[in-house]
């Protein structure tokens, strides 16, 4: 059987990969990981010039290094499927395909947070299968930004009743706006440019005030703070809008 798998790595931690993740990983004959710089290597990737995907597969399995491949991967794009983004797709589904024409039986994916979550995963699953019917797909989930950051504020991200949104940022706050009349928790993933536009949008309100952001979250690197502390928003940034709950179980 020809098993292609998606495999969630979490926000960037080595150690919130769950233990199935690096079972899948030490066991996957290829190993393709997303090469945000444009680098791909048609094989064995140096270790240098790594993306986070493949910065958290080779600290948590640490053996697979000869077995990582990147495929091309397009975060800049605009909205909409861009021929470089289409070009990128297509790569990735014809370097899965060879791998399994070369006698892998096992190729995983390896894409941080959850591969169900705004993941290039399915776009790669349905082009492989298109080509190659008899692989089949598994998904194993990963600890995504938002959970991450719940953590390390200390910000439950729903009590009792309550109704929990997610929404990407890239097209301006009218989607957040929307998702904010009807759930009581909001989180943000893609901020960048509409930065300044959210907090304009949040300013003088007490979610505002109570409104958290994380950038690179469990690495050296990590800020975590409220909204109105942050200066810019890079691609790996979440922003956590909470309700006024009162007092303890005031929600329930």
């Amino acid at each position: 059987m020809n098993l292609l798998v998606g495999v969630g790595v979490g926000p960037g931690d080595p150690d919130l990969v769950t233990v199935r993740a690096v079972r899948v990983l030490s066991t996957a004959d290829v190993i393709l990981v997303p090469d945000t710089a444009g680098n791909s290597s048609r094989g064995q990737a140096a270790a240098t010039d790594v993306g986070r995907a493949e910065a958290i597969v080779r600290a948590c399995a640490p053996d697979t290094s000869a077995r990582i491949v990147r495929v091309p991967f397009s975060m800049g794009d605009p909205t909409g499927v861009t021929p470089r983004r289409a070009a990128a797709w297509a790569a990735s589904a014809e370097a899965t395909v060879a791998a399994f024409e070369s006698g892998a039986s096992v190729v995983a994916f390896a894409t941080i947070g959850d591969p169900s979550v705004y993941s290039t995963f399915s776009y790669l699953a349905a082009s492989v299968q298109d080509r190659l019917p008899q692989v089949t797909v598994e998904v194993v989930p990963g600890i995504t930004a938002m959970q991450a950051l719940a953590a390390a504020s200390r910000t439950p991200l729903v009590e009792g009743d309550e109704i929990l949104a997610l929404v990407p940022l890239k097209d301006g706050v009218d989607g957040f706006r929307a998702a904010a009349a009807v759930a009581d928790t909001v989180v943000v993933y893609k901020a960048g440019r509409h930065l300044a536009a959210l907090r304009g949008e949040l300013a003088g309100t007490a979610a505002g005030a109570r409104a958290i952001a994380g950038v690179d979250v469990g690495l050296p690197a990590e800020q975590v703070g409220r909204l109105d502390e942050l200066q810019s928003a890079p691609y790996f940034t979440t922003i956590i809008c909470s309700p006024d709950r009162g007092e303890m179980g005031g929600r329930l």
